[in-house]
C-alpha cells in the first residue's frame, strides 16, 4: 500500500488542461466503460442532511476506479466547500491501487469538462456570451471550460450572494467582458449559453426567458428534489443528457417536469455517448434551444483520473 501515489488538488488541476480533458471525456464516452449506478446515501447530521456518493467504474481491459464524495450543503454556513471526496485509481491487470487523488478538484474539472463537451456538440459555433448561474467552486471552472470550446467574449455571473458574483467577475475581468448581474430574467435572454451550477430546489431559469438559439447547461440538481429550470425550458428545448440512467434516476429538472405532465422521458434526444458515436443528431437548427442536463457519471471521473495519472507518469 505504501506504493500508492498521493495526488493533491494542485497536481490534479495542472494535469487536466481543458482541451485534453474534454477530448479524453469524448473518447471515453465514445468507447464506453463499465459503470454501475452510483450508490447514493442520505446521511442525517446534527445540522442537516448530507449525502454520500460512491461511484465505481472500470475499463473492460484497463483501469479500475471508484470515487467517494461527501456533499454537505450546510458547509456554506462555515465558509467551506459543499463537496469533498477522494478518488482511488487501480491498474486493471491485477487490481493493484495506483493512486489516491484529491476528489473535489477532480470532480469540479470533470463536471465542467462534461458541460463543455456537450456545448461543443450542441451550442452554436458562434456562441460568444455566457451566463453562469451560481457562485460556488464550480462557477470558475464552467467559465474556463466553456471558453475552451466556444469563442466566449462576454461573461455574466448571477448568484444569491451578489458579493460572490462580483468577486468572480473581478477574477475574469482581464480575460472577458465580465460582470456580475442581479436581474436573472434580464440576463438570460442575452446569453448564448446559460450554465447553472447550484443546489437549488426551485426553478431559477424560466423557459420564457430563453432566446432562440440558446444552449442551457443544467449542472447542479443531482437529486430528484432539486431543480434549476422550470418545465417550460424542457418543453421549448431539445433535451440531451449525460447518461439516460442518471437522468431517469436523479435529474430533478427532468423528473419534476415529467411529474407535472409537461415532459416525457421519451422526449430526451440523446445521451452523450450517442452524440460522440454520431448515433443521434445534435442541435436541429441555429434557432433551436438545446438543453443539456447532467447529474454526473462515474465514467467521467475514471476518464479524468486516468488523464491525471498518464499526464504525471509521462513527466517521470
Amino acid at each position: 500500500m505504501s506504493d500508492i501515489r498521493m495526488i493533491g488538488a494542485d497536481q490534479v488541476a495542472v494535469s487536466l488542461p481543458w482541451a485534453s480533458l474534454v477530448d479524453r471525456l469524448g473518447r471515453t464516452f465514445r468507447e464506453g466503460v463499465e459503470a454501475p449506478p452510483r450508490h447514493h446515501h442520505a446521511m442525517h447530521r446534527h445540522d442537516g442532511e448530507a449525502t454520500m456518493l460512491l461511484m465505481p467504474a472500470w475499463e473492460s481491459r484497463g483501469y479500475i476506479g471508484v470515487k467517494m464524495v461527501n456533499v454537505f450543503p450546510q458547509n456554506a454556513d462555515h465558509g467551506l466547500p459543499a463537496i469533498a471526496g477522494v478518488y482511488l485509481l487501480s491498474e486493471g491487470e491485477h487490481g493493484r491501487p495506483l493512486a489516491c487523488l484529491e476528489g473535489s478538484e477532480l470532480t469540479r474539472r470533470r463536471t465542467a469538462a462534461a458541460s463543455a463537451l456537450a456545448a461543443r456538440e450542441l451550442a452554436r459555433e458562434d456562441a460568444e456570451s455566457l451566463l453562469v448561474v451560481g457562485t460556488g467552486k464550480l462557477a470558475p471552472m464552467l467559465i474556463e471550460a466553456h471558453a475552451a470550446v466556444r469563442p466566449i467574449k462576454r461573461v455574466r455571473i448571477w448568484g444569491r450572494n451578489p458579493d460572490k458574483a462580483e468577486e468572480i467577475a473581478q477574477i475574469y475581468a482581464d480575460r472577458f467582458d465580465c460582470a456580475a448581474v442581479t436581474d436573472l430574467a434580464a440576463a438570460t435572454p442575452e446569453a448564448d449559453i446559460v450554465s447553472c451550477a447550484t443546489l437549488s430546489t426551485e426553478p431559477l431559469i424560466h423557459g420564457e426567458w430563453l432566446a432562440p438559439g440558446t444552449h442551457l447547461d443544467l449542472v447542479g440538481a443531482f437529486r430528484p428534489s432539486m431543480r434549476e429550470s422550470d418545465a417550460a425550458c424542457l418543453e421549448r428545448g431539445e433535451v440531451f443528457v449525460d447518461t439516460y440512467a442518471g437522468a431517469k434516476g436523479e435529474a430533478g429538472d427532468v423528473l419534476q417536469a415529467v411529474d407535472e405532465g409537461r415532459f416525457s422521458l421519451d422526449d430526451i434526444r440523446a445521451e452523450l455517448a450517442e452524440l460522440m458515436r454520431d448515433e443521434r443528431p445534435g442541435r436541429s437548427s441555429a434557432q433551436a434551444i438545446t438543453v443539456f442536463k447532467s447529474v454526473g457519471a462515474s465514467l467521467e471521473d475514471l476518464a479524468a483520473a486516468i488523464e491525471v495519472w498518464e499526464q504525471l507518469e509521462g513527466q517521470r
